[in-house]
């Protein structure tokens, strides 16, 4: 296991220690939320977790809680979300974040705002001082609008890309069917207020910048070769 993975699973630990028996769960995407639905697994096949409920936010997650033994639910089935642990492409000082490098951030981000507490896990390599500054938003779209939604994107100061899939030809295509326009903001200083106005465009689901949404951020770190986990 290499560095990354050994702060991704550090702090996934971390965050699974936060699960209560009869909550209603929040499971997040990624390679760190991975370990963390592996770790949280583990305590329900010990019996620590009865009566736990999992809203998956990808079908990644719902593959990942079935090989895992997580009894999964949907958003229209639960009244609330006690608790929802993600992970993030970017995280900056007040907490805002950047997601959707996996492609599921519409789902997630329906999730992680339901959600009472929303908790991030990253390694130290997601913080950052401005959001965009290591990756482009992606834009969720539907493919019949994806056009007339670049032009307005790039009217707004964008520069968006389609992305394409690696392993076919063509777009990658969402879980809900949809392409994503990486979009880089070569100056984006109020990400609260670009959210807004991208989720305006006719034909945008929705994007990844999650403006005010976690409540905690758990950053895996290494130091002198021991590893630790910092709060935020």
């Amino acid at each position: 296991m290499d560095l990354q993975d050994e702060l991704k699973k550090h702090v996934a630990a971390k965050a699974a220690d936060m699960v209560q028996p009869n909550m209603v769960l929040g499971l997040g995407s990624g390679s760190t939320a991975a370990f963390f639905v592996a770790d949280v697994g583990r305590r329900v096949a010990a019996g620590e977790l009865p009566g736990l409920q999992c809203v998956p936010t990808s079908f990644q997650a719902s593959v990942l809680a079935n090989r895992n033994s997580l009894a999964l639910t949907t958003l229209n089935e639960v009244d609330r979300i006690d608790l929802a642990v993600d992970g993030a492409d970017e995280v900056d000082p007040k907490l805002n974040l950047t997601k959707g490098g996996g492609g599921c951030h519409t789902e997630e981000k329906l999730v992680d705002a339901r959600a009472d507490k929303l908790v991030i896990v990253v390694d130290s390599s997601k913080l950052v001082e401005r959001l965009g500054q290591k990756m482009p938003i992606p834009v969720e779209v539907l493919p019949l609008a994806y056009r007339q939604v670049e032009q307005k994107l790039t009217d707004m100061g964008g520069k968006p890309e389609l992305r394409m899939a690696k392993a076919k030809a063509g777009p990658l295509i969402t879980d809900q069917g949809n392409f994503i326009l990486d979009t880089d903001f070569e100056h984006l200083s109020n990400p609260g207020q670009l959210e807004e106005q991208i989720n305006n465009i006719p034909g945008v689901l929705d994007n990844g910048l999650f403006v005010g949404l976690a409540d905690k951020v758990l950053v895996g770190e290494e130091e002198n070769g021991k590893f630790h986990v910092r709060e935020l």
